[in-house]
């Protein structure tokens, strides 16, 4: 047990992976898909909205001088406003979207892609592991994969976090996480800081 909660709120525990540094919450504390698609639609996913562009901007100013305009890209759980990938085509980028609620057709997976975006995602993964090596078979030699998710430098923090107070949260990733991740999938990082990884296969 790394950590708990038992309040009003939240009951749940938490788990630290000895090798890779995630933190996970078990599956008997999911919330479901029902609440959680719930939930997902209680945030701002307006593609127009200017707000949201500048928030999701701070992963794409990063990661877009390293794209080939012209190149194909997959937005991996894209909510159900796919700003980032409109923004992406605005700059001259083909854009395929993918959300498990949203947009689920499966066959974009069964594609290949210059680059990745994922934002605001991984922490809902239920099985990081899975998703990863999704990215991993469906990344093009030497391509991209951008991330966007709030880390943590220091775990003895993470009581006070209020980033595991969402209950739809349920993975957490320290940059020892991420570095780990790019070794698993034989990708190199190139910038792990704030709230943005970017590496390239």
């Amino acid at each position: 047990m790394f950590h708990e909660v038992r309040d009003r709120a939240m009951n749940r525990d938490f788990m630290r992976c000895t090798s890779c540094d995630l933190v996970s919450v078990p599956r008997r504390f999911h919330v479901g898909p029902e609440a959680e698609k719930k939930r997902y639609l209680e945030h701002n996913n307006d593609p127009d909205s200017e707000d949201y562009r500048a928030f999701l901007n701070r992963l794409w100013e990063r990661f877009r001088p390293y794209l080939r305009t012209g190149s194909k890209g997959l937005d991996y759980g894209a909510g159900p406003g796919p700003a980032l990938a409109a923004m992406m085509e605005d700059d001259g980028f083909e854009v395929f979207v993918y959300d498990k609620y949203f947009s689920p057709d499966m066959a974009v997976l069964d594609d290949s892609y210059d680059f990745i975006v994922c934002t605001e995602t991984v922490e809902h993964f239920e099985n990081p592991a899975l998703d990863f090596t999704v990215f991993e078979r469906i990344l093009k030699p030497s391509g991209w994969v951008g991330i966007m998710t709030a880390m943590i430098e220091d775990w003895s923090k993470f009581p006070g976090w209020y980033y595991h107070r969402d209950p739809t949260h349920i993975a957490f990733y320290s940059v020892d996480t991420m570095n780990w991740i790019a070794e698993k999938h034989g990708w190199q990082s190139v910038l792990i800081q704030g709230n943005i990884a970017l590496f390239q296969g």
